[in-house]
């Protein structure tokens, strides 16, 4: 799952976001070393590892950065680090790491990831008993217990025991999981920095926003699943001849065979009981969700606010676990991610690619980590517990914010019948009022794949009769929401409640719960694009769904408006058509909780 790991501009981002729709993969034949290239600071040497991963042999192509000065009397710590979805060791974005941190001082050994580059065997999705144990091979050659290929042994790596490099990883989106696949079972890695990854794969590609459903499937996320499945089985069409090692078979290319089963169930509309276990078991197997509790390595989670692919409740949903099982932690919610891209990074935010670490507020904080967790520098701190990047600041020194937690939720709005958003349950009208779905979406969020060919995405939009909107008044003051909101609901739909326990759970109601900025001229934002789709776990009982995070001022004169949408054309939706009415009463309604900070 590609973004440009960590360099933010959206020229970048759309350069390797088009690798999601066919990326040059070449040949991952074995090769030997190729020579040392000075890079000033450092040189470079190109390395290939035979290992074993998933029942087969391959090579992996690598790319060692080895500091001036870096000897067995002077050893350095490491930074291991690979590409994301559709790229290689030689994108601009991966590259980049293994520069910058030589240039600081480190040893970097930066490589091709399983199945994509000049690297062999099947994408798998970063499963830790493949992708991790891969990467687990290559910390064995920086701890001097095994060779390149070519002979070639790093001698000058800072080791902790016999065999147990000081060494960290860092990278972005499919090059994040790998490290905590990594780390969950090989625990030499002693600092990890995953940005912009999942948590949670079933959830990434399919959501279902309701709380405590978690064996519900969601809505499928077909633009982006689709997306990234056509990159690897598209592999014969850009790539001249491909290793054997990367062939799987006529049914299923060039992934593993769990990966084309998977796709096929969400590609088919139909959740039978059997199919969807399996496809929620397998998902989350590659999931950090499920491997988490045996990571012990020090991680600094970094998340997009700009992101419908891996978003902020992703990296939060972590962040949690790790806390509360004494893994050293911290979050930071950065501005840009897998979409809304920009014409240039915003100031003062990460660009990996200008080298300059030490410019960016997430960039030093990143450097505090591995200087305290690789260099051992105690008196290095880390920062603080979580940090948010907030668009509403203009001076780039001050457009984080911090603090020792996720900000909790803290202001009460209920439905009312009318249609307004209030702040008392006494002024809630009673009333009902209703949607119907269509056969064909009727709502808009964003399209997926148009910033990655070039073109323009429509505003998000809502069709008439298709939907329910309940608006706020207009704001005396700002209003600063930073979290994921939170909404209780009660629907009426008789026709759901006869079809969703017909044993397929695409029978079940789907709704899609969104929150706009409504300006003072009537025009809508749709903050980053961002909605929670929900199927409903039972239609006889209320539920709860939470929002993906956000980060965002809504000024004052402006408006809130919380919406549920009957479709959304970036997900696969209702089958057949479901009628849904919403009653108000004030003893008995929705209720909006909204995380709002500074006051």
């Amino acid at each position: 799952m590609e973004v440009p790991v960590p360099r933010p501009a959206p020229r970048r981002v759309s350069r390797s976001r088009a690798a999601l729709l066919g990326a040059a993969l070449t040949t991952s034949l074995a090769l030997s070393a190729g020579p040392a290239h000075a890079g000033g600071r450092y040189t470079v040497t190109s390395l290939t590892f035979t290992v074993r991963a998933g029942g087969r042999s391959c090579a992996v192509d690598a790319d060692l950065y080895r500091p001036a000065g870096a000897d067995h009397a002077h050893p350095a710590p490491a930074v291991l680090a690979t590409n994301g979805f559709g790229g290689s060791k030689s994108d601009g974005s991966t590259d980049a790491i293994g520069k910058a941190f030589a240039e600081r001082g480190y040893v970097s050994l930066v490589y091709s990831g399983l199945g994509f580059g000049r690297s062999g065997c099947l994408i798998s999705l970063d499963d830790p008993r493949i992708d991790g144990a891969a990467a687990s091979r290559l910390v064995d050659f920086l701890g001097g217990k095994r060779s390149a290929d070519d002979g070639t042994r790093a001698d000058f790596v800072t080791l902790d025991a016999p065999g147990d490099p000081r060494v960290g990883m860092i990278g972005g989106s499919y090059g994040g999981a790998v490290q905590t696949a990594t780390a969950s079972a090989d625990h030499r890695i002693d600092a990890l920095v995953p940005l912009l990854t999942w948590n949670d794969l079933a959830y990434s590609l399919d959501p279902n926003n309701a709380v405590g459903a978690r064996e519900v499937p969601g809505a499928f996320k077909w633009q982006w699943t689709n997306g990234f499945y056509l990159i690897g089985e598209s592999q014969p069409l850009t790539t001249p001849s491909l290793d054997p090692s990367r062939i799987n078979s006529l049914a299923c290319l060039h992934f593993v065979s769990q990966v084309c089963d998977t796709v096929r169930t969400l590609d088919s509309g139909s959740y039978p009981p059997d199919r969807t276990a399996r496809l929620l078991a397998y998902a989350r197997s590659v999931s950090p969700a499920s491997y988490l509790p045996r990571v012990q390595a020090p991680t600094l989670l970094v998340q997009g606010q700009a992101d419908t692919l891996f978003n902020l409740n992703e990296a939060t949903a972590g962040y949690r676990t790790l806390r509360a099982q004494g893994t050293p932690t911290a979050l930071i919610w950065q501005s840009w991610g897998h979409s809304g891209g920009r014409t240039a990074p915003a100031a003062g935010e990460l660009n990996l690619s200008q080298g300059n670490l030490e410019a960016s507020y997430v960039g030093r904080r990143i450097l505090a980590w591995f200087d305290r967790y690789l260099r051992k520098d105690g008196t290095t701190g880390t920062g603080p517990a979580f940090a948010y990047y907030r668009d509403w600041i203009t001076d780039p020194a001050h457009t984080y914010a911090t603090g020792d937690h996720v900000p909790a939720l803290s202001r009460t709005l209920y439905l009312s019948g009318d249609g307004k958003l209030v702040d008392n349950r006494a002024k809630v009208a009673r009333g009902s009022r209703g949607y119907t779905n269509q056969l064909l979406p009727t709502s808009h969020s964003e399209n997926s794949l148009a910033g990655t060919i070039g073109l323009p995405d429509p505003a998000p939009y809502d069709t008439q009769g298709t939907y329910l909107a309940w608006t706020g008044s207009t704001l005396t003051r700002s209003l600063d929401v930073a979290g994921a909101p939170q909404v209780t609901l009660k629907v009426v739909s008789p026709t759901a409640e006869r079809t969703q326990n017909s044993g397929d759970a695409a029978d079940r109601l789907v709704l899609f719960a969104k929150l706009y900025d409504v300006a003072p001229d009537g025009t809508q934002t749709l903050v980053h694009r961002l909605v929670a789709p929900v199927r409903v776990p039972d239609v006889t009982r209320s539920f709860t769904v939470t929002l993906p995070g956000i980060v965002h001022r809504y000024a004052p004169g402006h408006r809130l408006r919380f919406v549920i949408a009957a479709s959304d054309d970036a997900y696969v939706g209702n089958r057949g058509i479901k009628p849904v009415t919403v009653v108000s009463a004030p003893g008995d309604t929705g209720v909006l909780r909204l995380p709002v900070v500074g006051g």
